[in-house]
């Protein structure tokens, strides 16, 4: 039975999609999973930073420190069991694991991690800021991180907690290549980037088999993971771009999970025996944003009566059910420092009375910048219904995620509908975005929702930010970020509305599945099919 099986699936992996329906359930010992992962770019833990990208990362390599299965909210010993932190004089001692061993055989050992953040640093591809951010660059990352032993040594440099830096090193670039391996297979000075495109060589609970871009990537389970073996001998994800071929895929039993399914297909699929559906936060928070370049903009009543002015849960009942939650804070709900009040609702006539009482003349027109896609469309359309009923009239601007997002990086929008997701899992990574503009000049360009909307930050959150990246107490920080969300929850141009939520469906026998609010936080090593 096995036998057929095996031939089975290597049969459903060549046919055309249209064909493969037409076959029976998947093996007992491998997971196959419908998703959409025309995404990747690159698979290069120093390079990747898409979505589906950094989901393999966190199947097939580790960090020394990290977010990890089953409790993804807690940062745990990776590759690390302990380390000792010397916040007077910025450095972290780490001490790794004994009895690690990379995909190729080779043991962990300290230079291992050395070579992986300077190559991190030298290649600087997209993912590298996370890692230099703390001071390191080609001139210096030789004395910042160091071995000794099995330890190694990491400095930094600038105002940071060691929580702060803890958090940016279980961040995906951070993850331990297998260096023996890796520079062998170096070219032309490129530091393996080639060869890692293509080939895995790290700890993780998987090893690639076979990555083909657009169409699948197969993972083997690792016998030696120091964390356990997997019980799934295999993972194949599948590249389905079309969500009623992933419906039809899982219930003809063809594969075990669909990832990118519609919420009229969930809904569709309530009932059925032999599907589940289950439901993830994710970190991704989606908001409404005025741009103070335009004079029009910038007065605070408009900034707040917008609060008024999104039918909040008329949404989330509708097409964004079980899609997106109410959430009205920068940080996402269900990480520590998160501020998860909702105070406000749909309420026009409350709206009507700000304006009035802020001198604001309607009706007035704000040109609404939004990506051509669901669900952002149907955002948006709701948004312009109730805006208008307070004489705010929203002209939608549709456009391509990248001409949108090029409009927004110029600085020449009116009203804008986007979303964001932090770079690594630290209050900072969004504080920085949403609470932080020191400088609002034309020429000094920052990734932050901020800048783009040229909003001069207050003095006040300006130094409330860099004081809470700075704090070493963990209490005491968390309540900094918390002060912060509610300053600008109350009085910014920048309007909160959701946190994403994701949806799986999934075969009824898959158990111990882990996705947690960022792609990083997927986790198949605990998968059973019961």
């Amino acid at each position: 039975m096995k036998l057929f099986k095996a031939a089975l699936l290597a049969a459903v992996l060549t046919m055309p999609m249209a064909s493969v329906a037409t076959f029976a359930a998947t093996p007992a010992d491998v997971l196959v999973v419908a998703q959409n992962i025309d995404d990747i770019v690159s698979i290069d833990p120093a390079e990747a930073y898409e979505f589906s990208s950094g989901e393999y990362v966190t199947q097939t390599y580790d960090r020394l420190v990290q977010y990890d299965a089953p409790d993804v909210k807690v940062l745990a010993p990776g590759l690390a069991t302990e380390w000792a932190a010397d916040d007077a004089n910025k450095s972290i001692t780490f001490t790794l694991r004994d009895g690690v061993k990379f995909s190729s055989g080779n043991p962990l050992r300290a230079e291992d991690v050395v070579y992986s953040f300077k190559r991190v640093v030298m290649l600087n591809k997209a993912p590298a800021f996370i890692l230099t951010q703390l001071g390191w660059t080609p001139e210096n990352i030789d004395s910042m991180v160091t071995a000794d032993g099995n330890k190694v040594v990491v400095k930094y440099d600038g105002d940071f907690s060691s929580a702060f830096v803890l958090n940016v090193l279980a961040a995906r670039p951070a993850s331990v290549v297998d260096a023996v391996t890796v520079q062998a297979n170096e070219k032309d000075g490129d530091f393996g980037n080639a060869y890692l495109k293509g080939a895995s060589a790290g700890t993780g609970a998987f090893i690639l088999k076979a990555f083909r871009p657009g169409e699948l990537i197969n993972l083997d389970a690792n016998p030696n993971y120091y964390g356990g073996a997997p019980a799934m001998k295999s993972v194949i994800i599948r590249h389905v771009a079309e969500a009623a071929t992933q419906q039809l895929l899982l219930e003809s039993g063809d594969v075990d999970m669909a990832k990118n399914l519609t919420p009229d297909q969930i809904s569709s699929l309530a009932g059925k025996d032999a599907v589940k559906v289950e439901t993830y936060p994710q970190a991704a928070v989606h908001f409404l944003s005025f741009n103070q370049k335009d004079e029009a903009l910038t007065n605070p009543a408009i900034w707040e009566a917008a609060r008024y002015l999104v039918d909040y849960k008329g949404m989330t009942d509708s097409f964004l059910k079980g899609q997106m939650e109410i959430h009205q804070a920068f940080w996402p709900k269900g990480f520590p420092g998160s501020l998860d009040d909702t105070p406000y609702s749909y309420d026009v006539e409350k709206a009507k009375q700000i304006l009035a009482d802020g001198g604001v003349k309607t009706p007035m027109t704000v040109t609404l910048d939004v990506i051509n896609s669901t669900p952002f469309t149907d955002m948006a359309q709701s948004l312009q219904a109730s805006f208008a009923e307070a004489g705010i009239n929203f002209e939608i601007i549709p456009g391509t995620g990248s001409q949108v997002i090029t409009k927004y990086r110029a600085r020449t929008h009116e009203g804008m509908l986007l979303y964001w997701g932090p770079d690594f899992m630290d209050p900072d990574s969004n504080a920085k975005a949403f609470a932080f503009n020191e400088n609002n000049a034309d020429d000094n360009y920052q990734s932050t929702t901020t800048w783009r909307n040229g909003w001069a930050v207050p003095a006040e959150l300006n130094e409330e930010t860099k004081a809470a990246r700075a704090e070493a107490d963990p209490a005491k920080r968390n309540e900094m970020y918390i002060d912060l969300q509610k300053k600008v929850q109350a009085d910014s141009p920048i309007v909160i509305m959701f946190q994403a939520a994701t949806q799986v469906a999934m075969d009824k026998k898959v158990d111990g599945y882990v996705n947690g609010a960022t792609s990083d936080f997927v986790f198949y090593r605990l998968v059973k099919k019961n």
